[in-house]
Formats: structure tokens, C-alpha cells, sequence
């Protein structure tokens, strides 16, 4: 008997009410992946006013969905879309990168697709930099 890993594992780091959120896809999701990292999610964003999350989303083991899992993505997509500041989104297939477009309508941030994790934490890190540039320029302002 094959045993057929499937999952989703979460990091995150909190600065203040910035967020870094690492999530790794693993075989075919289903509803109850969904049911176990809903809530994660949920608690992480809790009592945070406004927060801007920067995502990266690793997609290489990931083979799809299942049919309930589909709803399950897009309910949290249209409750969170617009808490996330920059996503990466890396993978290894061309459907996932056509997903990858598909799911930024969704989300009031900047999405993008990458096939080299480096090149996605470059981006990551450089619109984290900008951002905090702009911080304390306006800061200064005051």
C-alpha cells in the first residue's frame, strides 16, 4: 500500500502588525486540510487592525484540490484577499502558475509567480524594504 502524504505546513513571523506567512502544499487538499488550517490563520490575524501579510506560497509537492477543498480555498480567499500585502507563490507546473493568476483576482496585493524560491524571497524582501522606507519617510513628515 502507497501511503499518499497531503497537507498543508504553516510558518509565520509577527513584526508589529507585519506578518510573514509561509505555507507549503503537500499532495491533493481536502476539505478537513482545510477545516485544521482555517483556524490557524484566523487566530495569527486576530486583534490585528489593518494587517498586511506577505505570503509565500510553496506549490511544488502540491497536486490539487479537492472538489470541497476548491470552495474551502476560495471562502478564505474572498475573507482574507485583502490582508495580504505581496504573495509569491512558487511552483513547477504551468497550471499552477495560470492558478496562481486566477487566485490574485482575489487578493488586494500584489501576486506573483515564480519557478526559483530565491528569486520569490528577493521580492518578498525588497517590497518589505520599500515598505519600511516608506514607514519612516512618513514618520519623519510628522
Amino acid at each position: 500500500m502507497k501511503t499518499k502524504r497531503h497537507g498543508i505546513s504553516i510558518g509565520m513571523e509577527r513584526i508589529d502588525n507585519d506578518f510573514f506567512l509561509y505555507l507549503k502544499a503537500i499532495g491533493q487538499l481536502t476539505h478537513e486540510d482545510y477545516e485544521r488550517i482555517t483556524p490557524l490563520l484566523e487566530y495569527a490575524l486576530e486583534g490585528v487592525k489593518n494587517p498586511q501579510v506577505q505570503m509565500l506560497i510553496d506549490l511544488r509537492e502540491f497536486e490539487g484540490w479537492g472538489l470541497h477543498a476548491i470552495w474551502d480555498e476560495f471562502k478564505m480567499a474572498l475573507k482574507h484577499g485583502n490582508e495580504f500585502s505581496q504573495v509569491a507563490v512558487l511552483g513547477d507546473e504551468e497550471w499552477q502558475e495560470i492558478a496562481t493568476k486566477v487566485g490574485g483576482w482575489f487578493m488586494s496585493g500584489e501576486v506573483r509567480y515564480f519557478e526559483e524560491q530565491h528569486k520569490a524571497m528577493d521580492w518578498l524582501s525588497q517590497a518589505s524594504k520599500e515598505k519600511e522606507k516608506h514607514s519612516q519617510t512618513e514618520a519623519m513628515k510628522i
